[in-house]
């Protein structure tokens, strides 16, 4: 998240605590680190609010609810409320080191109280020009009291599998305007769903405007909400075929993403699951209904004995087509007493687009760091150092963040596009950039969510290929259409709802 506007993202990471209850003294907790803008990163944690949170995190959203400019964050967390962060870091800061950030979680009304959160994200869903709020629900478990002892044998402890415990509801959180969230999930039809949901990903799949959401659930069928616009969803899941994998078996999905992968104008859509059960990726191959494809289009063989978490599209080599990342570990740090051929600490799989609807996998040929086994979990990209090459940030269980800098050596241009919204929401979530360059239309838009766990930057990237300039056309989530030509590439511009014009 770039949380004091400076045009460099910063890095906020979550943590978890002992169980079970912190105390005030002990760390971890959440880190946030201020972009020097010369590949370094400082730790600005202390005295910016976020040190006083003890809690144990899973997930986070970034967005600026409130329309003030400046990005705010929710965290959602187990075995405990969630938290909403106001970000109230004084503007123009001479170098941005000293964040401000306010726990706002009782006024807003967004504790999500015993729920287990995971994944989360903003989203105008009712297009109303403030953001709302997307919460994943896991198991229940509201606290250590719901824990049920599982053995692989009379003395051996071991994790439970998900069906051990009753399903859950994602949660939704309508903005009132005026600082506070209502929540709708009854009314909009979303806790009509139980499940188990791990990740979520927002797309327009069937182009009407209004965001639709995408759930990846453990063990049960996934969900698709699909936006009917007046506050209301109906889950569509398995009707439009994402809710089981090419077999017809249930997901056991943890990192999701959608958008335009093959730029044909429909919705490609990934889940990463669990070890045994390959990653799945659909095609809608026509209006409403989705087939996975994976083992045609090349991403589901090398994931066969991979346990996937981070999950996302982004376009590492600019060459216009949106490539894809899959960041592996398991859960079990004796798995491999039990089956010889899997690990704990795993290998990333980096899927290169090939243009002809197919991918290969790269990460075993392209050298450290994604040659390095590790247990991964979350994911995210972000162009850190606005060389306009994405790069990766990523979590592990039990062990460090890495960051990853994008270092491939290509003559391929880029656009890279900063929404400010007026009519719309400030950060422009929801609205779709089309970009006309060598003959293509590439599409993407600005979302929160995705991966897992994570977030990536709201700014949204395209490579170009060979291709020196476009043209773009930007649909704003308040249906407000603009059309500019002649952007000149390897620039990052910034557009401005109703301003006609780049900046």
């Amino acid at each position: 998240m770039d949380y004091d506007g400076d045009g460099y993202p910063d890095i906020l990471l979550l943590n978890g605590h002992s169980l079970p209850a912190p105390t005030v003294t002990e760390t971890p907790g959440l880190r946030l680190y201020h972009n020097n803008r010369n590949g370094t990163f400082t730790d600005v944690t202390a005295g910016s609010g976020l040190d006083k949170a003890r809690l144990y995190a899973m997930g986070l959203a970034v967005g600026d609810y409130d329309n003030d400019g400046r990005d705010d964050v929710y965290i959602s967390c187990v075995l405990g409320p969630s938290h909403l962060f106001r970000n109230e870091t004084p503007p123009r800061q001479a170098n941005g080191k000293h964040p401000v950030f306010r726990d706002v979680t009782a006024l807003a009304g967004v504790a999500n109280a015993g729920m287990w959160g995971t994944s989360c994200c903003w989203v105008d869903y009712d297009r109303d020009g403030y953001l709302d709020l997307f919460i994943c629900n896991y198991v229940r478990y509201r606290s250590l009291k719901d824990d049920l002892p599982c053995f692989l044998t009379p003395t051996e402890h071991t994790y439970c599998l998900p069906n051990a415990f009753p399903p859950s509801r994602c949660t939704l959180y309508h903005n009132n305007h005026d600082g506070t969230f209502t929540d709708v999930s009854q009314q909009s039809g979303i806790a009509s769903a139980p499940g188990k949901a791990l990740g979520v990903a927002i797309w327009d799949y069937d182009g009407d405007g209004l965001p639709d959401i995408f759930v990846a659930n453990d063990t049960v069928p996934g969900f698709l909400f699909h936006n009917l616009g007046k506050g209301r969803f109906e889950e569509v899941g398995m009707a439009s075929g994402v809710a089981c994998d090419e077999s017809g078996t249930p997901h056991s999905g943890m990192g999701i993403d959608a958008t335009d992968a093959a730029s044909d104008g429909k919705t490609h859509l990934v889940i990463a699951n669990y070890s045994g059960v390959q990653t799945s990726y659909y095609e809608q191959i026509q209006p409403g209904v989705f087939q996975d494809r994976r083992t045609p289009v090349g991403v589901g063989p090398p994931s066969t004995n991979l346990l996937g978490f981070g999950a996302f599209f982004f376009d590492y080599d600019n060459d216009g087509w949106k490539d894809l990342l899959v960041v592996n570990g398991h859960v079990e740090d004796d798995i491999e007493q039990k089956q010889p051929d899997v690990r704990y600490a795993e290998p990333p799989l980096l899927y290169h687009n090939r243009g002809d609807g197919t991918y290969t996998e790269l990460a075993a040929r392209s050298g450290p760091p994604l040659t390095r086994p590790i247990v991964g979990r979350a994911a995210a990209h972000a162009d850190i150092d606005n060389d306009g090459r994405e790069d990766v940030l990523v979590t592990t269980n039990g062990g460090p963040a890495y960051l990853w800098r994008n270092q491939t050596r290509t003559a391929h241009h880029w656009l890279t596009f900063r929404l400010v919204g007026v009519k719309s929401n400030r950060d422009g979530i929801g609205a779709l950039v089309t970009v006309m360059a060598g003959g293509r239309a590439l599409r993407d838009s600005c979302r929160s969510g995705s991966s897992y766990l994570s977030a990536n930057d709201l700014r949204v990237h395209f490579g170009l290929g060979a291709a020196t300039q476009a043209e773009v056309t930007v649909r704003w989530p308040s249906g407000r259409e603009e059309h500019l030509a002649g952007l000149a590439a390897d620039r990052i511009w910034t557009l401005r709802e109703g301003s006609g014009k780049a900046e």
